[in-house]
């Protein structure tokens, strides 16, 4: 009885530990989670198809046949949230692992290569830096014209030059590493090296940077479309609903509960990516 008095106050304070370090990021993968069904599900989960209009009922406040209320065109606020996540995710999902993927590419072959293919490729990614992503994303997409597949282009456009820069400076410590030069010793090519040794040590900081760079490309997004230059009405997504509901004072709801939708994601996302840098952080893990 006394080994078991001893052991139990030791075992509580580390589980406390642990919770409160690790805690926000089960809650942000919850509310990621959630959201992904939600999408993947929507047609099932939606009480009324997004596009509907029942002018009868037009900015109806919340009750029990409209949940979350209805829009000046009597459609489905609930409805219109539930499939605008499809399409908020997509975008997110499709501008940072395609820019993640271009810019990892970038990196890796310019901090392999060095000298001028090195340069130019480093010198390209500064000239890109240079203009705040919002505004140069803003001119892509005012350019290419209304739609979501244009504003994605834009974004991505914006989007690859922090992982170039980042995955440049993880193979830079990688290829100064032994076993890199026994390696190159060995005659592996070098394709093999790159692929089966340096890109592989350069994943864990790199996934932890499009963790926390999704709710910010949501945001993005959101923000352009605001703005009329993301999704072609009436198609449903969080960033345009606001923008209906912007100047609606009294009907509250039209912008709320979107606006509500992309924080909640935001915040998962964030919360996801910290707990997610912490558990790779080998000087934080123990603590």
């Amino acid at each position: 009885m006394s080994t078991s008095m001893v052991a139990m106050p030791a075992t509580r304070p580390r589980w406390r530990r642990r919770l409160r370090r690790y805690g926000p990021a089960w809650v942000g993968s919850a509310i990621v989670l959630a959201w992904i069904l939600v999408a993947l599900f929507a047609p099932l989960i939606a009480p009324y198809p997004p596009q509907a209009q029942d002018i009868v009922n037009r900015l109806t406040p919340p009750s029990a046949d409209h949940w979350l209320g209805t829009d000046v065109l009597g459609r489905d606020v609930l409805s219109r949230l539930i499939f605008g996540a499809r399409l908020s995710l997509l975008a997110g999902f499709s501008v940072v692992l395609l820019g993640a993927a271009i810019g990892v590419t970038v990196g890796i072959i310019a901090a392999w290569a060095r000298g001028f293919v090195d340069e130019a490729l480093m010198r390209f990614t500064d000239l890109v830096l240079c203009f705040p992503p919002i505004i140069l994303a803003l001119a892509i997409a005012a350019a290419l014209g209304i739609g979501s597949t244009n504003t994605i282009l834009a974004m991505l456009v914006v989007w690859w030059p922090k992982f170039a820069r980042l995955a440049r400076a993880l193979a830079l410590v990688q290829r100064s590493q032994e076993y890199v030069e026994a390696a190159t010793v060995l005659g592996l090519k070098p394709v093999r090296i790159l692929g089966r040794h340096i890109l592989p040590n350069t994943l864990g900081p790199l996934a932890v940077l499009i963790t926390l760079d999704l709710g910010n490309a949501i945001l993005t997004f959101a923000g352009l479309s605001f703005l009329g230059l993301g999704v072609v009405p009436p198609t449903a997504e969080w960033g345009s609903m606001v923008a209906e509901g912007r100047e609606l004072v009294e009907q509250w709801w039209v912008a709320t509960f979107p606006g509500l939708a992309i924080l909640t994601v935001v915040v998962g996302f964030n919360f996801l990516g910290d707990g997610l840098r912490d558990w790779l952080d080998p000087r934080t893990r123990g603590r």
